[in-house]
């Protein structure tokens, strides 16, 4: 952890209760060097290898990909793709993270497994 220099005690400690609050919340550490989808404000989408992430949900991706947008509909994903390499994703812009393979990566429970 890097210190803070100087800056009025009082603002440390407040940032102190709200990080144990958040950290509380979401584990992204198993997540590091795998593949994530995000989900932005406003529709945008997109997947890339996460790097590094803080308690405000800042995320860093790397071989990012971007999933572009129906112009008429912008909740509508198209086919085209664009890439944005490196990138840092503010926070607060985040709404949904999800793991890229997260879709077949667990089993239906309530199926029953068929032996014959």
């Amino acid at each position: 952890e890097m210190a803070s220099g100087g800056g009025g005690g009082g603002a440390g400690k407040m940032a102190d209760k709200e990080k144990k609050k958040k950290e509380s919340i979401l584990d992204l550490s198993k997540y590091i060097d795998k593949t994530i989808r995000v989900k932005f404000q406003g529709g945008r989408e997109a997947s890339g290898v996460l790097k590094g992430f803080d308690p405000l949900l800042n995320l860093v991706l790397d071989g990012t990909i971007e999933y572009m947008r129906d112009p008429d509909d912008q909740f509508k994903l198209t086919e085209d793709t664009r890439q944005l390499g490196l990138v840092v994703c503010r926070g607060t812009s985040v709404v949904l993270i999800c793991p890229q393979d997260g879709m077949e990566a667990i089993p239906n429970p309530f199926i029953q497994q068929q032996d014959g």
